[in-house]
């Protein structure tokens, strides 16, 4: 059991220093206001690997480096610092919780490699949905003022085409490519620790 603890432990916070890594390197790579978070494949390996909490806990890691990121710093802070912080956080907190808590259904089963990659693309859907409902929640005003600046579009089409853009296709089909990569490190870590034990 202490020994099971240890190693969540280890995994976990590895794969949040690799979570960190890779939200820097996102800051740089961004189309529109909102940076692309590069850092959505650790908290799904954690999810499916270490279960739920991990998941939950790297989306939370995850929530605190995108608050610090200069975009957010810049566009969405100062405009409302309560919404935003709250948005960052639970969006990605909760996409990591249900993707481990549905991976759990899948779990031991004959089409688990398929839940692996559900639980994989679950995690942008909800992040994104999440981040929606959010906008609509605390920055509506500002998002009537771009719609109205890019010629009287919906709101929106404002948030999806305008702030959104195409950070979710891109932050999808890299959760799509990777999804297999992911399998088989949870394949590997599995038959290691079998051996281990």
């Amino acid at each position: 059991m202490v020994r099971q603890r240890i190693r969540w432990i280890a995994l976990t916070g590895t794969l949040a220093a690799i979570e960190v890594v890779l939200q820097i390197v996102g800051n740089y790579v961004a189309f529109g206001p909102v940076s692309i978070n590069l850092s959505l494949i650790p908290i799904a390996v954690g999810a499916i690997l270490l279960g739920p909490w991990s998941g939950a806990f790297l989306g939370f890691v995850n929530g605190i480096a995108v608050i610090l990121s200069p975009s957010t710093m810049a566009v969405f802070i100062p405009i409302n610092a309560f919404g935003t912080i709250f948005i960052c956080l639970l969006k990605s907190t909760m996409a990591g919780l249900v993707s481990g808590l549905l991976f759990k259904l899948f779990s031991g089963k004959k089409y688990e490699i398929w839940g692996m990659v559900l639980c994989s693309l679950i995690i942008p859907i909800i992040n994104t949905s999440l981040f929606i409902g959010g906008c609509y929640l605390f920055f509506y005003d500002w998002l009537s003022n771009i719609a109205v600046e890019t010629g009287n579009i919906s709101t929106f089409a404002a948030l999806i085409f305008v702030v959104i853009g195409w950070n979710f296709v891109f932050e999808f089909a890299t959760s799509a490519v990777f999804s297999p990569s992911i399998c088989k490190v949870v394949q590997i870590y599995r038959i290691r620790h079998k051996i281990e034990e």
